[in-house]
C-alpha cells in the first residue's frame, strides 16, 4: 500500500521527551516537525538514598503533552501510527485500573498518571555488587547491574515487600505509556526493553520464571513480550487530536532506534552521545549472543531488529559527566559569591575549550563507574601549570569521553571488522563542537551526524 500518512515518534529520554512527525515522500520519510521539551523530572528517592536515582512520571508525561501540543493540530489530525522508544533498563509500578485518568481540554485528549510509582531509572544505585551477588544468576546473555528492572524488583520484593503490594503492572516508562494509548490490562513489552531488565532469554524470548519464582519474585508483575516492530495496540481515544484507532507500536529501546535512524550500512558503526554513551557495531546475520555473558567484558549484545543483534560499548559516562562538570563549576562559583545559571555556563565552556586546540591533561571521566568495573571512578593526570584553564578542561575532559570509549571497543577492533565510518547522534554530540572535533581526532574514519531527535526519528521509522 501507500504506508502510513504521517507517523508520530515520542522518545521519552534521561533527560528530555522528543516527538518527531515523519511523512512518507517520494524520496522515503522525511522529518515534517519535531519538539523536544526537558523533563526535569529527577525526584528523591525517599527508599533508597542516597544511591537512589529516581524520575517523576507526573513531569516526564507533563513534558510529553506540551511537546504534543506545540505539534501543529492539522498533521497530528492525520497521524496513522505511533512509535514510542525510551529509556531502557529502568521500571516504573502501576495499579492497571487505576493508572491513568483521561482529561478533555486543549484540541483533544490527554492523560495524566495516577496511581504509578515514581520511575527507578537506569542511573539508581541502590543494588550493591554484594546485593547483586547475592541474587540467583540469570539464565540470559546479559549481565545483571544495578538500575536493571529486575534487579530493581528484587531490591523492593525484599526491602520494601509493602510497596510493591499498592501495583500489578511493571514495566518501563515507555511501556508505560503504551499501555494507557491502548488501555493494555496487561503491559506488552519488547525483546529489547525486556533485554534490558536482566532474567531474559533472548533464544526462547521468555523470561527466566522458574529461577525468579523460586527466589521469591513477584511473576505477576513481568510484562507479556513481542517483537520489537509489532503493533501492540490501537489509541482508545482521540489523543492531542490524533485519531482515535491509530496503531501504536510495541515500545522500543531508545538506543536501538537512535542506531535505526542512522544504520544503512553493516561498515557503519554508529557513535551515540546522550546522558550516557555507546559506540556499537552491526554483528553479521544469524549471530546468537553467548548463553552466558563475561561480567568483566566490555561489549555487550543488544537485541535489534528482525532477530539481529548489535554489539555495544554501552557507557554509563556521556553527557552526564559533562552536565556534572558545569554543575560543579556553577557550585565553585556560587561559594566564592557569585551567582551563575548554569545554562550559561555550558556554551562558555565549549568556547573556551574551541581556544584550545590540544590539551596534555589527561582525564579518565568514569566518574559513574562501568558496568563492567563499577568500582572504577574517575581521575586526572598529566597535571601541569600551563594546564590549568577551562578551556584546557574541557577540552581534556571531552578526548576523555570519546578515549573511554575506544578503550571498551578498541579502534583496531573496528578496523578488522570492517568499519568504514562512523555516523555520530545523540544530543550531546549536537550540541557540544569540542566533542565532535575529539571525535574527529580519535577515531580514523569519516564521521557523519545525525540530528537531536534521532530516537524519536527512529521509532517513527520502525512503524
Amino acid at each position: 500500500g501507500h504506508g502510513p500518512t504521517c507517523v508520530l515518534g515520542i522518545d521519552l529520554g534521561t533527560t528530555s521527551v522528543k516527538a518527531a512527525l515523519v511523512t512518507g515522500t517520494e524520496r522515503g520519510l522525511a522529518l515534517a516537525q519535531s519538539c523536544s521539551r526537558e523533563t526535569q523530572a529527577y525526584s528523591d528517592s525517599l527508599g533508597a538514598a542516597p544511591q537512589g536515582m529516581e524520575q517523576d512520571v507526573q513531569k516526564i508525561i507533563r513534558a510529553l503533552n506540551e511537546c504534543l501540543a506545540a505539534l501543529p493540530q492539522q498533521q497530528l489530525q492525520q497521524v496513522t501510527h505511533i512509535g514510542i522508544s525510551g529509556q531502557m533498563h529502568g521500571v516504573v509500578f502501576w495499579k492497571s485500573d487505576k493508572a491513568c485518568r483521561w482529561s478533555e481540554g486543549g484540541p483533544g485528549p490527554a492523560f495524566e498518571p495516577g496511581q504509578v510509582s515514581h520511575l527507578v531509572t537506569w542511573q539508581d544505585g541502590r543494588c550493591s555488587p554484594s546485593f547483586l551477588s547475592s541474587l540467583p544468576l540469570p539464565q540470559s546473555h546479559v549481565s545483571l547491574a544495578t538500575g536493571f528492572g529486575c534487579a530493581t524488583v528484587f531490591w523492593y520484593s525484599k526491602n520494601s515487600p509493602d510497596f510493591l503490594k499498592a501495583y500489578d503492572a511493571a514495566g518501563t516508562i515507555q511501556d508505560y505509556v503504551v499501555a494507557m494509548l491502548c488501555d493494555l490490562k496487561k503491559p506488552l513489552m519488547s525483546v529489547q526493553n525486556a533485554a534490558s531488565w536482566g532474567y531474559f532469554n533472548c533464544r526462547n524470548k521468555s523470561w527466566n520464571t522458574d529461577i525468579l519464582k523460586k527466589s521469591g519474585f513477584p511473576v505477576h508483575l513481568l510484562p507479556e513480550v513481542g517483537d520489537p516492530g509489532s503493533i501492540a495496540g490501537r489509541t482508545t481515544c482521540a489523543w492531542h487530536g490524533i485519531p482515535k484507532g491509530a496503531k501504536v507500536g510495541i515500545a522500543l529501546g531508545d538506543f536501538q532506534c537512535s542506531v535505526y535512524s542512522c544504520l544503512t550500512e553493516r561498515t557503519d558503526a554508529v557513535l551515540n552521545i546522550s546522558t550516557s554513551a555507546q559506540l556499537t557495531i552491526s554483528m553479521p546475520l544469524g549471530f546468537q549472543p553467548p548463553e552466558t555473558p563475561d561480567p568483566s567484558s566490555a561489549v555487550t549484545y543488544f537485541p535489534y531488529f528482525n532477530g539481529d543483534y548489535l554489539a555495544v560499548a554501552a557507557s554509563l559516562n556521556g553527557g552526564n559527566v559533562l552536565a556534572t562538570f558545569v554543575g560543579m563549576v556553577a557550585q565553585w562559583a556560587q561559594e566564592l559569591g557569585l551567582q551563575v545559571q548554569e545554562s550559561a555556563i555550558y556554551p562558555r565552556i565549549i568556547q573556551a575549550a574551541l581556544a584550545q586546540k590540544h590539551s596534555k591533561l589527561s582525564i579518565h571521566p568514569t566518574l559513574f563507574g562501568e558496568r563492567h568495573l563499577p568500582e572504577l571512578l574517575a581521575s586526572v593526570s598529566s597535571i601541569g601549570a600551563s594546564e590549568l584553564s577551562l578551556g584546557h578542561v574541557t577540552r581534556a575532559l571531552c578526548r576523555g569521553l570519546v578515549e573511554n570509549l575506544c578503550s571498551m571497543l578498541p579502534v583496531q577492533h573496528l578496523q578488522d571488522v570492517g568499519v568504514r565510518r562512523v555516523l555520530g547522534s545523540g544530543s550531546a554530540l549536537a550540541k557540544n563542537e569540542v566533542l565532535r572535533q575529539e571525535v574527529e581526532r580519535v577515531l580514523p574514519f569519516p564521521v557523519v551526524y545525525g540530528k537531536d531527535v534521532d530516537s524519536a526519528m527512529g521509532a517513527a521509522m520502525v512503524m
